[in-house]
Order: C-alpha cells, then structure tokens, then sequence
C-alpha cells in the first residue's frame, strides 16, 4: 500500500515524513493556468492566463488578478473558489492592520498573515488545504517585494517566479532573461514573452491579465487594450 493508507487524513504523516493531502494540493496547482510575477527596479508586475472554459462567458465577470490593498495585489494558480476565500481574509487583515494602526500594512506583514491561514488548513481535522497558489505583489516603505505563498503555508520572496502547469519552463525562461536593473516596462515586456512561450492557442490582450504596482504606492490592473499594445510590442 505504501503512502497510499496515510492520503486521506489530513492531519497524519505518512512514514516518510509527509502530508499527502498537501502533495495533492500542489498538483492542483499544477494543473491551473500559468502565473507569474517579476521585481523590477521601480515597481513588480503579475500575470497569468485567462482562459475561458466558453466563449459564450462574459469575460468581464472573470478575474484571475485581485487588488487586497491599493498597493498589494495578487494572482493565483490553482483553484478559484479557494482563492478568493484568502482574498477575501487578506482584505479583511488589511483594513483591521489599517483601523489599528492607521497605516498601510506592510506587503512581508501581509503576506505572513495570508501564509498563517494557509498553513492553519494543513493541521485542522475535517478541513483540507487550499488549492491554490499565490504571487502576491506589493510596494511599501521597503520598495517593490514579490512573494509566493504555496498551500503548506511556506513562503518565500522572489525576484521573478511563475506557478502553475507551465511553471518549470516559465521558471527557465525568466532565470536567462532576468536581470537586477530591470525597469517595470522591462518586466511586462519580459512577463508577456514568458506567457507567451507556453500559450496554447493565439495570445491576446483578453486572454490574459496583467496587473502592475508602481512606485507611487499604488496597484493597477491593465486594460485588455493595454496589454494587447504591450503584445504588440513584443511581437
């Protein structure tokens, strides 16, 4: 039987050490469109595909990029439904660090905060883990971070990273092209080419969302016209 006898319960290791249900949790991961997020100079840019299941579904009802403050925001690989749960307890550790302290909170703060919860489904009975993937972004007093939050609660911050089914070869692309004194155009130029290297299909400004953080403190997701003329630039 092997491991296979520990892969239902949660909160069980299995003789080598592991929580199978976590593994399961990265493969959904795996399978959900690609993200990815790179740290430039003067700003961080995300972005992940946008497929549709139909093209009878109105695209403007999908977004695969959420703002938790106006300077943090974030993509997700994975499983939806799961996603906007964290999103949704981020916005709320967001404005409670607001009312206390009547500041922004912090992007390494936040981040923890969203990795607690995470990592808080990983040793609860009648709970699984979360599905899904973040690349949260964000520019504070510290300057741009970029940060990925996996389903065990374990985080790291990045210069560049890409989750998802193509992430491996997304992974490669961005080690030869990155480099430390990459502007924020540089990035989205560099995001879009990696997106595109893996897209199935013909890429366009509505098949894919692109979000930026600047360096005045704020987080804006591109327009699907605006990204079709970054495309085109890169073509």
């Amino acid at each position: 039987m092997g491991e296979s006898q520990y892969s239902f319960s949660l909160t069980t290791f299995s003789p080598s050490g592991k929580l199978v249900q976590i593994e399961y949790a990265l493969n959904a991961v795996n399978s959900g469109a690609t993200s990815l997020g790179i740290k430039a100079t003067n700003g961080v840019v995300i972005a992940t595909e946008k497929k549709l299941r139909s093209s009878l579904v109105d695209e403007a009802t999908v977004q695969k990029i959420a703002m938790l403050t106006p300077n943090i925001g974030v993509a997700y690989s994975g499983m939806g439904p799961d996603s906007r749960v964290l999103v949704r307890k981020a916005r709320k550790s967001a404005q409670e660090y607001y009312r206390m302290y009547h500041e922004a909170i912090p992007v390494a703060q936040l981040t923890r905060e969203v990795a607690a919860v995470m990592q808080e489904f990983t040793q609860s009975g009648g709970v699984r883990p979360f599905g899904v993937s973040l690349l949260l972004a964000g520019y504070d007093e510290n300057g741009p971070q970029l940060y990925q939050i996996d389903p065990s609660g374990s985080y790291f911050a990045w210069k560049a990273s890409a989750i998802g089914k193509n992430m491996v070869n997304a992974k490669t692309f961005l080690e030869k092209r990155y480099s430390d004194d990459m502007e924020l155009e540089d990035a989205i130029h560099t995001a879009l080419l990696t997106l595109k290297e893996g897209f199935e299909g013909q890429i366009s400004g509505s098949s894919i969302e692109v979000a930026i953080v600047t360096d005045d403190l704020k987080c804006k997701v591109l327009t699907a016209a605006e990204v079709s003329d970054y495309l085109a630039e890169v073509e």
